[in-house]
């Protein structure tokens, strides 16, 4: 297939928070697909904080991206070849794919999309990779129970907020933290979280977990760590559940803080704190993704998607991430 094919390649390693100087954009020419390969023109693509990990050197994290690769990321797109016998022209499929307008990929390592279960958009976030973590982690790891109080932190972002409805779901008492009044207005009033609390605005950040958690926090879904955490800490309940999902907080900090930290209290609670991966459970994606689904159809679980237009604004709807501009699940489309 004749053409020019866009990739953002990873241009440096970051210090501290990324810039636009650590990305560069380059073109090739589009691939063509060799045995067993499908070849995928993207249609939506996610940018999520782990990605920041990537970008750091082998010494500070386990799978990095090299200076000059092309990134990666969840991508759903249309076929536009194929020489693999699941696929066929036309199709949508996911996977997790390249920064770029097209990649030719293993079929093996896609996923095929029916455009008809909801918008395929949502293969990147309710029904996708965000959607699957918050159900592992929520059943799985946070064990609601009826009666419990459940806290998550990050709660309007694609994880967060989806982990505080099937909480909801299973009769628990939710509170959310996240960092605008918008964000903690959706969580109240339109997913049904039963308080929120706005960090950025919280004087006393122990105090509004206090005030919004009275009974104490039987389960803490952690999105975010330092202060943060900190203060879920202070408020857990004997035997709580504590499913350690995320760490954004320190993903651009250049120096890692002193830890663990607040853990002594863990041994007055015997609280059991545990982290998770969501390809932990990949033999269950299939589980995850027809439950969310039928959540999704019926209203009991809502989403939300940040959608920035345009293949050339990838970076800085990655950026965005890290000021909290994204409510629910950032995406950009390709235009």
């Amino acid at each position: 297939m004749a053409g020019t094919n866009r990739q953002w390649i990873l241009g440096s390693r970051p210090t501290g928070e990324p810039t636009m100087d650590n990305f560069e954009l380059r073109e090739s020419e589009i691939p063509e697909p060799d045995h067993g390969e499908v070849l995928v023109e993207s249609r939506y693509l996610s940018v999520d904080p782990y990605m920041r990990g990537r970008m750091r050197d082998a010494e500070s994290y386990a799978e990095p991206w090299d200076v000059g690769d092309v990134m990666q990321a969840g991508v759903v797109g249309d076929v536009v070849a194929s020489n693999h016998p699941d696929f066929e022209e036309g199709d949508v499929a996911t996977g997790n794919l390249r920064w770029a307008e097209y990649t030719a990929a293993d079929g093996d390592d896609l996923q095929p999309v029916d455009p008809d279960l909801a918008p395929v958009s949502t293969a990147l976030g309710v029904l996708g990779m965000p959607g699957r973590t918050a159900y592992f982690g929520t059943l799985e790891v946070a064990e609601p129970e009826p009666g419990d109080t459940v806290l998550v932190s990050g709660a309007a972002g694609a994880v967060g907020s989806v982990v505080g409805q099937i909480s909801k779901l299973a009769g628990a008492r939710v509170v959310g933290i996240a960092g605008a009044d918008e964000k903690t207005d959706w969580l109240t009033e339109e997913l049904g979280f039963d308080a929120a609390i706005n960090y950025k605005e919280a004087d006393d950040l122990y105090a509004a977990v206090g005030e919004a958690c009275p009974d104490g926090v039987d389960a803490y879904f952690d999105n975010v760590g330092g202060e943060i955490t900190d203060a879920a800490f202070a408020h857990l309940n004997v035997r709580a559940r504590v499913a350690v999902c995320g760490q954004i907080s320190l993903y651009n900090a250049t120096e890692q803080p002193m830890g663990p930290r607040k853990l002594a209290g863990l041994i007055e609670t015997r609280a059991r704190v545990e982290g998770l991966l969501v390809r932990d459970w990949a033999g269950r994606f299939g589980e995850a993704t027809e439950q969310l689904a039928e959540w999704v159809q019926t209203g009991d679980v809502q989403y939300r998607e940040t959608v920035t237009e345009g293949f050339e604004n990838m970076p800085e709807a990655f950026l965005g991430l890290f000021d909290g501009v994204n409510i629910g699940k950032q995406l950009v489309k390709i235009e």
